[in-house]
């Protein structure tokens, strides 16, 4: 039985030796295998041309960056889902917008408004994920284009608790830009309806995805006054645009208008990036200001929800 027993550790023992060298066999022949872009580099200049070794070097090289991409794309993905499983943020907000979303001007943080939102929040001990789709340029027509066609977009908004929009400004200009030579406000007024329009196709879009989360509308300001500033309706003009959002945005239940235009009436502190168009540093921290104390009261009441489902599941488990 004893001769019997050492044979059987004997023979594990020699499997096991046997599926290690094995691995490290080959372990060390994908480390040293011949490069296949070696191999074709080594082509004598007379038996094949320089230009097409050079190019047979960067179609492989494109194959291979191609497949790296590939990869490291699955990899962020998987990472990603996994990180989402294990590190669950107490709340989710979904920014989506135009330049004033992006972030324009601000060449400190990058992240316009939200970088002192997120910043100040996390002060309040709000654990709180932010997720960034502004667009340089977008009219409210291309933020719902964008929401209909990018699943990135649509599922941000699905998880999200609140959404906040920055919407307008665009359409302005597109109005300016097509009618410089013949700018009045009853130009303005007309497409005024247009607008109306699409912000209540903008808001419908949102909420189908989502019915739970609160919805704000951020107002714009005026950036046009140091280009246009002979044009004298123009502040009216900006200010029935933001009456018109706030009035669309204002008659659902989870919607919010958050102006902003007085903020930028400020005298004597410069609020505008070097373009006089865009907000800078400052003057993103005030946006960000007036929309976390616009939102607050909404996660105070999330907070107290959350506190109250907590409370219940102890009671069930009991």
């Amino acid at each position: 039985m004893g001769v019997f027993i050492m044979s059987r550790r004997r023979k594990k023992m020699f499997l096991g030796f046997a599926l290690s060298a094995f691995i490290i066999g080959v372990f060390l022949f994908l480390i040293f295998r011949p490069n296949r872009i070696n191999l074709t580099t080594t082509t004598e200049p007379e038996q094949e041309p320089i230009d097409e070794v050079i190019d047979q070097v960067e179609n492989m090289d494109e194959e291979v960056q191609s497949t790296t991409n590939d990869l490291s794309q699955n990899l962020k993905e998987a990472v990603d889902q996994t990180i989402s499983v294990f590190v669950q943020n107490d709340y989710h907000i979904s920014a989506i917008g135009d330049s004033l979303t992006q972030g324009v001007g601000d060449e400190i943080n990058s992240d316009g408004y939200l970088t002192t939102l997120k910043r100040r929040l996390t002060d309040m001990d709000y654990r709180v994920r932010i997720e960034n789709f502004g667009k340089r340029g977008n009219r409210t027509d291309q933020l719902i284009e964008r929401i209909e066609e990018e699943s990135a977009i649509q599922r941000s908004i699905r998880r999200a608790d609140i959404v906040l929009l920055t919407a307008g400004a665009n359409d302005i200009m597109q109005i300016v830009r097509e009618n410089i030579l013949n700018l009045d406000e009853d130009i303005f007024d007309l497409e005024l309806d247009h607008y109306e329009e699409r912000l209540i196709d903008l808001y419908e879009l949102i909420n189908s995805y989502n019915e739970d989360a609160e919805i704000y509308l951020i107002g714009f300001y005026n950036p046009f006054e140091s280009y246009f500033n002979d044009i004298e309706a123009l502040e009216d003009i900006l200010i029935k645009w933001n009456e018109t959002g706030e009035t669309v945005f204002e008659s659902y239940p989870n919607g919010h208008f958050i102006p902003i235009h007085d903020l930028f009436q400020i005298n004597q502190i410069n609020l505008l990036a070097d373009d006089n168009f865009h907000p800078n540093e400052t003057g993103y921290s005030l946006m960000g200001a007036r929309v976390l104390n616009s939102i607050e009261p909404m996660l105070e009441n999330l907070a107290a929800e959350q506190d109250i489902d907590n409370d219940d599941e102890g009671i069930s488990m009991e």
